[in-house]
């Protein structure tokens, strides 16, 4: 088992808290140059950042943000916990992140963008599906989630560049390697059209529920979409 296995076999969890706990953990365990680790790491960030906001934010629908986070982060701690499992049904999105993160000829930041394209464009959708379902609510344009999910947007437009910048360029240095062309994929991938896009996944996946093979046939064909972006994001540059 690695130092993975037992942090994983806590999961899922229950509440945002556990939610940063364990990121934390997995923090600790690994390496700083662990592919995994570099997008861990900014998603912790991001997440400790966006929570701090949070308190001088007013929201429709508080509760229903706290339970979409904490499905949202299992969803990551589940595909871990998949490819700890030597690799047995690792969603697509996330494979290219996985196989490549020990390959030194690819930047940190990458690491971490392409863990962000997996965890947003394939995980947040369904994540959303299974909020909504729970809660017995529908995701529509305009409904106080909606204008939640938005109000989210803006809080991370202002932490995502501080904690790139604050951190990752930051490792980047300290591995005296010079990656060149970091700037233009950094530059393909917003975190804030990902999420829009998500949105409108998740609206029609909630459509698509109970469509039998057009439902998986949708699923499939994103994840497939959205590992081959995480392989565009993965190009090395190191000189």
């Amino acid at each position: 088992m690695s130092v993975l296995g037992p942090l994983l076999a806590r999961t899922p969890v229950s509440a945002i808290g556990d939610v940063v706990a364990c990121m934390t953990a997995i923090d600790q365990a690994l390496p700083p140059t662990d592919g995994i680790a570099c997008f861990n790491r900014l998603y912790l960030g991001v997440t400790q950042n966006v929570l701090a906001a949070v308190g001088t934010t007013t929201f429709g629908d508080p509760a229903f943000l706290a339970a979409l986070d904490v499905e949202f982060a299992n969803l990551y701690f589940s595909a871990l916990r998949r490819f700890e499992a030597a690799g047995v049904d690792v969603p697509r999105a996330w494979a290219p992140l996985f196989d490549a993160r020990s390959e030194r000829t690819i930047a940190p930041i990458q690491f971490a963008l392409a863990g962000m394209n997996a965890h947003i464009n394939r995980d947040l959708p369904l994540a959303l599906v299974t909020t909504f379902a729970a809660r017995g609510l529908a995701p529509t344009a305009g409904c106080p989630q909606h204008q939640d999910f938005e109000r989210v947007n803006a809080l991370l437009a202002t932490t995502e560049r501080e904690v790139k910048d604050g951190y990752l360029d930051q490792l980047t240095r300290e591995l005296d390697v010079v990656f060149a062309g970091v700037d233009d994929v950094v530059a393909m991938w917003s975190v804030a059209r990902a999420r829009d896009a998500a949105w409108t996944n998740g609206a029609v996946m909630w459509h698509l529920r109970g469509a039998g093979p057009l439902e998986q046939d949708y699923l499939a064909t994103l994840d497939r979409t959205v590992g081959f972006a995480s392989r565009g994001l993965l190009v090395p540059t190191a000189g």
